[in-house]
């Protein structure tokens, strides 16, 4: 009997800092939160949804750079 180690991929947690939200699309937003879901932000990070912004949260620069090029 031989023992094989499986490689799984490395998921982590979006690690922009604490209470910081991310740009995502907008109909991915409410699948991810009921079906857990993972939703990739514009910066590239992946994570399930969790928590909804309140109006003055935090928001992730890279994501708000690129939503502000995509605008213009």
């Amino acid at each position: 009997m031989s023992t094989q180690i499986l490689e799984r991929p490395e998921l982590k947690d979006a690690d922009t800092g604490p209470e910081m939200f991310h740009y995502v699309r907008k109909e991915k937003i409410a699948e991810s939160a009921v079906m857990g879901t993972f939703v990739i932000a514009l910066c590239g990070e992946t994570f399930p949804v969790t928590k909804s912004p309140k109006p003055g949260s935090p928001v992730c620069p890279q994501c708000k750079e690129v939503y502000e090029a995509m605008k213009a």
